[in-house]
């Protein structure tokens, strides 16, 4: 009886073990279902805030600031994307003033794969490998100014 008892409770502790081991219920983490679909880019982000438009408001945000800005990632469900994004370069001029000069655009187009944590995309050097965080897919390149900190795409 003892033995019995003992492969019972073994058997529910496998049982348990497997049935949790599928609920990752993380807010970061993406089926690949879930990443189907057309992201655009809500913020390149610099490390400190700035003043392109000479408004008098600072924004790390240069979409907040500058308009040649933008781009659209589109995840199709069979594994292939399409991806745009404007050329740009930010210069600094002096005094801790910047400049943007927005030139044409990069398309790219390849496969991609997820793992529920990063996106990788074949066929882009551009894109390479990308977070997933909060419901939004963030490039982090970490660069000072003038370079851009991130970039973040949001579903649309």
């Amino acid at each position: 009886m003892k033995k019995i008892a003992a492969i019972t409770l073994h058997i529910c502790t496998i049982l348990l073990l497997i049935s949790c081991s599928e609920d990752n219920d993380d807010d970061n983490g993406f089926s690949s279902a879930e990443l189907v679909g057309t992201w655009d880019l809500v913020e390149v982000n610099v490390n400190t805030g700035i003043d392109l438009d000479g408004d008098g408001s600072t924004s790390s945000n240069l979409l907040d600031e500058e308009n040649c800005i933008s781009g659209t990632l589109v995840l199709n469900d069979d594994s292939t994307y399409q991806f745009e994004e404007s050329n740009f370069s930010l210069t600094s001029i002096t005094n801790g003033l910047y400049v943007v000069q927005c030139t044409g655009s990069t398309l790219a187009t390849g496969a991609w794969a997820s793992n529920g944590m990063e996106v990788v995309f074949q066929g882009s050097t551009v894109l390479g490998t990308l977070q997933l965080n909060n419901n939004k897919i963030v490039k982090t390149t970490g660069d000072d100014l003038p370079g851009v900190a991130s970039y973040v795409y949001e579903r649309r």
